[in-house]
């Protein structure tokens, strides 16, 4: 259902209306494993008119779910005409947020960040970048915490050239 563009969901369409396939072939033409999409595409498409059909990414705030399934619950909609009255991208939507709040709370309809979470302000990262006043006992761990490391590289470094010269001593020797 992801791969389908507007012009396959809108040539669906208008291949049912003229009465050429059924619900079923057309379905099947698409990888659709019901027709329940295709059907609701249909009855969207008269309700709201083909701009409905595009994707659209919107996320709902906590406000708009409640107020949605409350509307819902006392109207007697199913989720199918609940998403086609509020223009939502599919009935699986209110689907979901039933089942979380149905498992979880109502705290589960909250907005979630996406993305990683920031930084905390003391990143023992960049406290190890901070400029030391010179010969202060920090600026002096500091230098010699880079010296160490430095001199552990050296020593990696050492051990490396010394393996690949044994190594090419013993491709010679052969």
């Amino acid at each position: 259902m992801a791969g389908i563009t507007l012009e396959q969901k809108i040539d669906a369409i208008t291949r049912f209306e003229n009465g050429d396939e059924s619900l079923t072939s057309i379905a099947k033409s698409l990888n659709l494993t019901t027709t329940e999409m295709l059907n609701f595409w249909i009855e969207k498409y008269h309700f709201h008119g083909p701009e409905s059909l595009k994707k659209s990414y919107t996320r709902y705030t906590f406000e708009d779910k409640l107020y949605i399934l409350n509307y819902m619950n006392e109207n007697g909609l199913s989720s199918f005409e609940a998403a086609l009255h509020f223009n939502l991208p599919t009935p699986g939507t209110i689907r979901k947020w039933r089942i979380s709040i149905g498992n979880e709370s109502v705290d589960s309809l909250f907005l979630k960040k996406k993305g990683h979470t920031k930084l905390k302000k003391d990143n023992p990262k960049k406290a190890k970048n901070r400029i030391f006043e010179e010969g202060s006992l920090e600026a002096l761990q500091a230098e010699n915490e880079r010296l160490r490391m430095e001199n552990a590289f050296l020593k990696k470094l050492n051990a490396l050239v010394q393996e690949k010269e044994t190594l090419q001593r013993k491709t010679r020797r052969k």
